[in-house]
Parts: structure tokens; sequence; C-alpha cells
């Protein structure tokens, strides 16, 4: 692990965001917090495909952002850190971390399912380490601040996960206490992160305190089925002569919107409203129903006590969608909007606070051996 320096850094600063998807890498490159470029390199599946395993996927994936960097006129010497999207890792408490050996082999692991995040702290760590300078993760998926009564479900074997847009949430609320003027930490917010995934949060002075897992609570989204009726699910899963495979992909791939219209396309959905289709309406309303109801159970989750309702992600762009959710929460705190799921500046910004002196780094390695200490 790269030593950073204490106290605000006087000199120029570059730093290089990383964000692996499934079939792209995204690349940017700012200095002293301003983004200089920007590049998503987008993979054909079937050269994806001769690779076994995302591990596998490495020097594929390096090579590509090296070719970008070069592009652009830019050298991985002139950095002064990287940041890489933090994949699922042991649950731990939102910041900024330091990719260290211990981070690394937990993030080589691939479990407890293979997700393409977790290569951006590997690839972070390859371009740092041979230069001598810090890389990072940043609120990665597995981000865990919620409180122990809301990990609590009717069966001790099926406890409740904390996994959500973390990235999204913690940018978005540090937006938004800027613009209130007032610390990020000394506020209640409730976030919703509406996109393929919906991901709505109650937010206290600093920490996820209740969340749903997108995958399996709270509202339905564009393509994820989100609560269901458990006796129904139990049953379905034991009639329906689909493998487990099936049901999974049925439940969050295919669920949600794209059950009711065919697309998990928002703007498509809208279109189909358009033309007068009635179940496409039908579907579009009750996912903002699904929306709002979740945000007023948040609300209970802090006691009433919030200072404003932001909503983020790609479906906040939808203002037709976002004026149904306000009208039904509207009453509960000012409704803030903040379109887009804009993760490379959240990862440049986790790394410039950290090379600033604004934050100190985190180490993984404290917090799945000797629990929460932030």
């Amino acid at each position: 692990m790269i030593a950073v320096p204490k106290g605000r850094v006087c000199m120029t600063l570059h730093v290089l965001a990383i964000n692996p998807g499934s079939t792209s890498t995204k690349i940017a490159w700012f200095t002293d917090g301003r983004e200089i470029w920007r590049e998503t390199v987008r993979h054909d599946p079937e050269a994806l495909g001769v690779f076994p395993s995302v591990a596998e996927q490495f020097q594929f994936r390096l090579d590509t952002i090296a070719e970008a960097v070069a592009s652009k006129g830019c050298s991985f010497d002139d950095l002064s850190a990287v940041a890489g999207r933090g994949g699922l890792v042991e649950p731990i408490p939102g910041g900024t971390y330091a990719v260290d050996d211990v981070l690394l082999k937990r993030l080589r692991m691939g479990k407890p399912w293979e997700h393409a995040s977790n290569l951006g702290g590997i690839l972070a760590d390859a371009i740092c380490r041979p230069r001598n300078i810090p890389a990072f993760i940043v609120d990665p998926v597995a981000v865990d601040e919620m409180n122990p009564a809301a990990k609590v479900t009717g069966l001790p074997e099926l406890p409740k996960l904390s996994l959500g847009h973390a990235l999204n949430v913690k940018a978005t609320v540090r937006r938004a206490a800027k613009d209130l003027g007032e610390p990020w930490d000394s506020m209640n917010f409730i976030v919703a992160h509406i996109g393929g995934g919906i991901t709505v949060c109650a937010h206290e002075k600093g920490r996820m305190t209740d969340l749903n897992n997108a995958n399996d609570f709270g509202p339905f989204s564009p393509e994820r089925a989100g609560g269901l009726p458990a006796g129904d699910l139990l049953r379905f899963c034991f009639e329906s002569g689909l493998t487990e495979k099936e049901v999974l992909r049925k439940v969050v791939g295919k669920g949600g919107l794209a059950a009711y219209t065919g697309t998990s396309d928002v703007r498509e959905v809208k279109a189909l409203i358009a033309e007068g289709d009635e179940a496409a309406r039908r579907a579009y309303e009750a996912m903002a129903y699904s929306v709002a109801r979740e945000i007023g159970a948040m609300a209970a989750a802090l006691s009433g006590k919030v200072d404003a309702i932001l909503i983020t992600g790609g479906v906040a762009y939808d203002n037709d969608f976002v004026a149904l959710v306000q009208k039904r929460v509207q009453w509960i705190a000012p409704v803030l909007i903040y379109p887009g799921e804009d993760e490379m500046p959240a990862l440049a910004e986790g790394a410039f606070r950290v090379l600033q002196g604004e934050e100190l780094q985190k180490v993984y390695s404290e917090y799945i051996s000797g629990g929460d200490r932030s």
C-alpha cells in the first residue's frame, strides 16, 4: 500500500477513473478535480467469451485502457492515483479504500459470484504499483452501514443484505449537501436511485442505514421484479419446471417493466403508452407507485426526520415519472432531482479527497478483522 501525503497537496493532481462493465470499460482522466476526457470502450461479447472467467480478462482490459490513454496523448507516468470501481467484497463502510494485497486477494476471488466491477481495483493496482502511486476503490457495491434491525427478516437463515448503488448514492448525497450548504454527514436524506435496478436508501448523517437490495426487495424496476409474494414465488419455483438459473433470470433481467411490456427501455415504454397501450401505462404508473411507497418506508426508518428526498439514476431524466413519484412523497420533504448515474466523477472525487487531505483513506483489512471503525 502506498502512503498518501497528509494535508492539502499543492501540486497538479491527475487521477484516472476505471469502471469495468460486463461488456464495456469506461475510462476517464481528471486533473485537479476537472474532467479532461472520458472514453467508453465497448467489447464484442464474443471477444470476451474466449476468457473462462472475468478475472482472466485482466490483461485484455489493461491493454484496452493503455491504448485509450495513449490515444489521448496522456501517460500513466503522469498520474497521481487511479480509482477503480469497487466490487463484491466483504461488507464494509463507505469510503475510499487503498488497494493493498489483502483487498486484491478478495477482489480476485469472484465470490459469491463474478462481477466485472471487481476488476476495477485490480486494474488500478496494476497501473499504480510499478509507479509507486496509490490505487483506490471507492464506495463499492458491498457497502454495509445498515442498522442491525434493518437486516432482520422473518427467517434467521435469510438476513437482508446490503447491496446497492452505493457509489452513486454517496456521490448524490455529497452534491445535495453542497447545494444546501451543509456538511454531507450532518443531514438525513432519502435517496432513490432509479435505473435498470432501483435502490431506495435511508442515508442518515453520512451512513446508509437502510436500503432495499435491488435484486431482492423493494420496488420493481425496468428489468427486475423487486419484492415478490414469498409463498407464490416458492410455489412458482417448484411448479414452473424452470431451472434455478432460469427463475433467477426471470426475476433479475426479465422482470419488472420488461415482463409487462417486453422492453426494459423506459423510452420505449413511454412510446407504447403514447400509442394507447393500457398495460404499459399501468406498469409504468405502478413502478412509480412502488418507488414512492418505498420512499415512505424509508421516511419511517428515519423517524420522519428527512431533510430532502433525492431522485437520481437514468430514469430521473423522465420528468413524467419523477412527477408521479413526487406528488406522492413531497409532503415528507423537498424533492431534489439529480438525473443520471455519473460514476466516473464519483470515483475520481473519492481519490481527490484523499490526495488533498480532505478524507483519510481506509484499509480494507481493518474493517473485515476489527469491525466498523468509521
